[in-house]
């Protein structure tokens, strides 16, 4: 079972990464606000996974209309959440977008060299962004996810390169004890070789430099080549969670 510490830690080392416009504080909560097409920047989140306290539900949605955003949650998929799922879904909300937050110690991600073609640097490059936003990447998401972390505090972003061309990319966020993995990429000709994990082995070199000693990342329950490789590289979920949003926002 998760700690409470590790939940609430990853909850609020998630937000630092992606950087909402507003983030707002219930008991038991965050309310993250922004107007971009990041999911975790504008969906409530509990900071643990007791059950929580169902009259909040009113005052939870009332903060994002008065700032005139959307509300929307990212539950857990457990049985202390059901009554409030059930809730939600008398008022419209539906369940979507199943995701898995995973977990792994700094320790099993090392290797003794550092890697010379993969480094992080303070800013996205041009090359950097080619990368990210490139092939199978809907242009105003990928804009929206550059923007919400280029402006995120303290965000390393990670390439691999290989004679003058950038085949993989990343971003590694250091914050409340973790080492936060997003954003991963790799050039679909390039794909099976290995360079999400040397990369992600060099943002493991920093946290342990930084006295970090665990890693998270989120990741599509959907997606079986990420969730392979991550396994690989020694990630185990965590948990699981889905976003609760009204029909109106269910394709956002």
């Amino acid at each position: 079972m998760t700690r409470t510490t590790d939940v609430e830690g990853i909850e609020r080392a998630t937000l630092q990464a992606v950087a909402p416009e507003v983030v707002e504080a219930a008991p038991g909560w965050l309310l993250p606000m922004d107007s971009g097409t990041v999911g975790r920047a504008r969906s409530a989140v509990p900071l643990q996974h007791e059950p929580p306290e169902l009259a909040l539900l009113p005052s939870l949605l009332a903060r994002y209309e008065a700032r005139g955003f959307a509300p929307a949650f990212r539950l857990p998929d457990l049985p202390a959440f059901e009554t409030l799922q059930q809730a939600l879904q008398q008022q419209g909300f539906v369940r979507q977008q199943p995701t898995l937050t995973q977990t792994a110690p700094i320790q099993v991600l090392l290797t003794d060299d550092a890697d010379p073609a993969a480094a992080l640097a303070e800013a996205p490059d041009a090359a950097w962004m080619a990368m990210f936003l490139g092939e199978g990447l809907d242009p105003v998401d990928g804009e929206s996810r550059a923007r919400s972390l280029s402006r995120a505090t303290g965000t390393r972003f990670g390439s691999l390169r290989e004679g003058g061309h950038t085949l993989a990319c990343g971003a590694a966020s250091f914050g409340q004890g973790w080492l936060g993995v997003h954003g991963m990429r790799t050039a679909a000709a390039q794909r099976g070789r290995g360079l999400a994990g040397r990369l992600l082995r060099a943002m493991a070199r920093e946290a342990a430099q930084r006295g970090i000693q665990q890693a998270f990342l989120q990741v599509d329950a959907s997606n079986a080549p990420a969730l392979a490789l991550y396994q690989r590289l020694g990630f185990s979920t965590a948990w699981a969670y889905a976003y609760w949003r009204r029909p109106d926002l269910a394709s956002t």
